[in-house]
């Protein structure tokens, strides 16, 4: 039992270490292999024992930056306990595993059930928490090209399978089979990896409508965790100089004008829809600027919210924040939420936005989606689906100090990129701000905690992916899959412990 204990908290290990900022994608599929042997033998109750071991390493790990945030005014509890409840969702899905490993080609069953925590997770409760998704482990690499058949879910459902079915290999293996087996074992574990390399050179970068010259304004942020609720006028006053030292860099001649300016999310306070030092800002830029704001409107409600601003004209188009972060922007069963949360006492709670963020400006039609939406599916699949031909992704990441939540981040918009074939442009208060291609790869980038800007050049892009064109309903597929192999797993199961109890009776 300790070893095995061990050998689910080595595997929890190493699916961290998979993510970035950390390029080692193909530790991802070891990782399953390492669960599947562990759990491989064990009844139900040993099996989601071992799955909690797992997933509570990952999570620990994982989430280590909510430590960055929290962790000074209230210790441990908040990582803790949201790591605990998310290994119980892996546990549950692997109570389930012992049920389907019998069942043909079982590693493909395996998998799905094992992603079925994904779905429910990332719903439930308080609207979900998407975060550190199989799947998201890929933003380069062999699985990376799936996502534009399937997006996240589907490039998941590969690397489990992949790593289940090298656990089958190896297993299959000890016991000496004969050659057809072998190469079936073979097969579960690489057909994943194979089809992966072959989508490859489908996946569209060029430009199909010019290309359109963007900046990133970052204006930095003192890196002070929660105290960072005090700071609202420091992040206002450094985005408004970096912005001031772009444009005198563009009327010195230092870089290019560009065709569209992109502020971080929340950058400055916007109150009844005017400005003037944001008109000022934008007028001396030249053209038009995304402007990241909390937007309090006439009506007394608080939007997250992007703001096309135009020079001369002033604010116009303004999408607001689809998924608002619980515990922060908006507080779900406050009695419970005031044990964890510093936010319940003095804040209200953010109106929810209802319309996919697309923008017309600079001759583009951008999408839009708001720092974590970018771990939900469908806000930037709703943008595309809207004619968007960029992705803009405005984030404040300065909250969680210098840990790896920015580059997960990062990783997540690099999936994004291929699974909707668009270049996106993340723009970040404190780093990482960069610019992704439509394939993923990252062109140019900041460094976090600094004040700084950059313009580069982004393709513009029309086609639509079969990601796109599937939509949700490649999720929905899969977890039915998931649900039937269970069933069906359960069933069998029960029929088999029946026919042996008959058999001992006789």
């Amino acid at each position: 039992m300790a070893v095995r204990l061990a050998a689910a908290a080595a595997s929890g290990v190493v699916l961290f270490l998979s993510f970035a900022p950390r390029p080692l994608w193909w530790l991802a599929p070891l990782a399953f292999a390492g669960l599947g042997l562990t759990v491989r033998g064990r009844r139900t109750w040993g099996s989601a024992g071992y799955g909690f071991v797992f997933g509570l390493t990952f999570n620990l790990l994982h989430l280590l930056w909510i430590e960055d945030f929290l962790g000074v005014d209230f210790g441990p509890w908040p990582w803790l306990a949201l790591s605990g409840v998310l290994a119980l969702y892996v546990a549950l899905a692997c109570a389930l595993l012992p049920w389907v490993s019998r069942l043909p080609v079982a590693p493909v069953w395996m998998a799905l059930v094992f992603l079925l925590q994904e779905f429910a997770r990332s719903r439930w409760p308080a609207n979900g928490f998407p975060w550190g998704r199989i799947g998201f482990s890929q933003p380069e690499g062999a699985f990376t090209p799936l996502a534009s058949l399937g997006g996240a879910p589907l490039v998941g459902l590969a690397v489990v399978t992949c790593g289940f079915g090298m656990a089958g290999l190896i297993t299959c293996l000890r016991l000496r089979p004969a050659l057809p087996a072998v190469l079936r074992a073979s097969a579960v574990a690489l057909v994943p990896l194979l089809l992966g390399l072959v989508l490859r050179p489908t996946v569209g970068t060029e430009a199909e409508n010019g290309t359109r010259s963007v900046a990133i304004v970052q204006g930095n942020a003192p890196n002070v965790g929660i105290q960072l609720l005090g700071q609202r006028e420091t992040l206002r006053a450094n985005t408004l100089s970096e912005s001031a030292r772009l444009a005198q860099r563009i009327d010195d001649g230092e870089v290019p004008r560009p065709d569209l300016v992109v502020w971080p999310e929340t950058a400055v306070d916007i109150t009844g829809g005017h400005d003037p030092e944001v008109d000022r800002a934008v007028a001396d830029l030249g053209v038009p600027t995304l402007v990241g704001s909390l937007y309090r409107g006439a009506n007394g409600k608080t939007d997250n919210a992007v703001v096309t601003w135009r020079p001369g004209e002033g604010p116009g188009d303004r999408y607001a924040k689809q998924e608002l972060v619980p515990f922060a922007e908006y507080v779900p069963m406050r009695p419970i939420a005031s044990w964890f949360s510093p936010f319940v006492g003095n804040t209200r709670d953010m109106r929810w936005g209802t319309e996919a963020g697309v923008t017309d400006v600079a001759g583009t039609r951008v999408g839009l989606a708001i720092c974590y939406e970018a771990a939900y599916d469908y806000p930037s699949r709703d943008a595309v689906d809207a004619g968007a031909q960029l992705i803009v992704l405005p984030t404040n990441n300065a909250w969680f100090g210098d840990g790896e939540m920015t580059y997960q981040q990062l990783a997540m918009a690099r999936v994004r990129a291929v699974e909707h074939g668009r270049a996106v442009v993340v723009a970040a208060t404190s780093g990482v701000s960069a610019v992704v291609q439509p394939d993923g790869t990252v062109t140019r980038h900041t460094d976090m905690y600094e004040a700084t800007s950059l313009v580069a050049d982004v393709p513009l892009r029309t086609t639509t992916t079969l990601a796109d064109r599937l939509g949700a309903w490649t999720e929905y597929v899969l977890v039915g899959a998931g649900v039937a192999a269970a069933i069906t797993g359960i069933v069998l199961g029960r029929r088999r412990g029946a026919a042996g109890g008959a058999d001992r009776t006789r």
